[in-house]
């Protein structure tokens, strides 16, 4: 019991390297073993330096803060623009169809007449929409299922990794495909069903952490007191993998851009009136042999933009939280 208690407060060694009782009444320094900071436990005394810490490597990642600007600046301009730059994306206007970019058309019309601007602005808040609740859906329930994997180990982490091995066997693009030739899409069932095939790679990544942080000092202390699975998992273990998890979010937005792109391209994304730069690059495709470049490329470069930005912002975020990269 005594030996418990010394794990839990992490007393310092004694001359002979054997950790010590602690004075009676006095306040105990936390004991940090050499090249072992030992996990950021949110809300704790290192929690404000670490966040400090990483706000500040952050800071100091150009390409991060490039690629965070510019989709500040995409999520500004997709959300705010239409109320400023108003255009008819609901009625055809065959009297100035395939316009090349000028004066009242910054970036020209389709074969419809409708402006490509305009039609721009309402794809990127399709993309930005379901790209952002896809990763925040899938990252939750991956996040729950490595964590309780990794934490329950044994023959309940071999089965819930065997699920998650099928799921990444079964290939994404195609399912999609059918389902929406049997289904008629909409925002709602393609966040649902994209966050379903999206989840199993956060769920790998944090049962890898789960099971490193299992072994530590403050995970045991939770079974000796008693604490339940649950309570482990949920106050303790999933706190401590947060930068897995935020970097993860981060990379799931930019792989839900482009699948959802894959879709509009192929036919298979959501119907008309709604708007997706995969369908503006599927219509586009048809008249660049005609010379129509701009029906083609703003729409190209906004997928490439947005998911470059999102890697550029993931990548930071991994270096920044990593401890062990800090000091380099």
């Amino acid at each position: 019991m005594a030996d418990s208690i010394r794990a839990q407060r992490r007393e310092p060694p004694g001359p002979d390297g054997v950790p010590g009782p602690a004075e009676p009444g006095g306040a105990q320094e936390p004991y940090v073993a050499d090249g072992d900071p030992g996990p950021a436990v949110p809300g704790g005394a290192g929690s404000g330096p670490l966040r400090a810490t990483a706000l500040r490597a952050f800071g100091g990642n150009r390409l991060g803060v490039a690629g965070l600007a510019l989709i500040l600046a995409l999520a500004v301009c997709c959300f705010l623009g239409p109320l400023v730059y108003h255009t008819d994306q609901m009625h055809a206007n065959i009297g100035i169809t395939n316009l090349p970019p000028g004066p009242g058309h910054p970036l020209g019309t389709d074969d419809n007449g409708y402006d490509l601007l305009g039609r721009l602005l309402l794809g990127g808040q399709s993309s930005l929409e379901i790209g952002f609740a896809v990763a925040v859906l899938a990252t939750a329930l991956g996040a729950a299922w490595g964590a309780m994997s990794g934490f329950a180990g044994g023959l309940a982490d071999a089965v819930m990794m065997r699920v998650v091995d099928i799921g990444l066997a079964i290939p994404a693009v195609f399912l999609l495909i059918f389902l929406s030739s049997v289904i008629r899409p909409t925002a709602g069932l393609l966040i649902i069903v994209i966050s379903l095939l999206s989840w199993l790679g956060p769920a790998r990544l944090v049962r890898g952490e789960a099971l490193s942080l299992r072994t530590r000092e403050f995970m045991q202390a939770v079974r000796v007191m008693g604490g339940s699975r649950l309570r482990g998992v949920a106050v303790h273990l999933i706190p401590n993998t947060l930068a897995t998890i935020v970097v993860s979010a981060t990379f799931q937005v930019a792989d839900a851009v482009i699948l959802l792109a894959t879709l509009s391209f192929l036919g298979f994304g959501l119907p008309p009136p709604a708007v997706t730069w995969g369908g503006m690059l599927a219509q586009g495709t048809t008249y660049l042999s005609d010379g129509y470049w701009w029906q083609v490329y703003p729409a190209g470069l906004a997928i490439m933009i947005t998911v470059i930005a999102f890697n550029l912002v993931g990548e930071a975020l991994r270096d920044s939280l990593d401890t062990r990269l800090q000091g380099r």
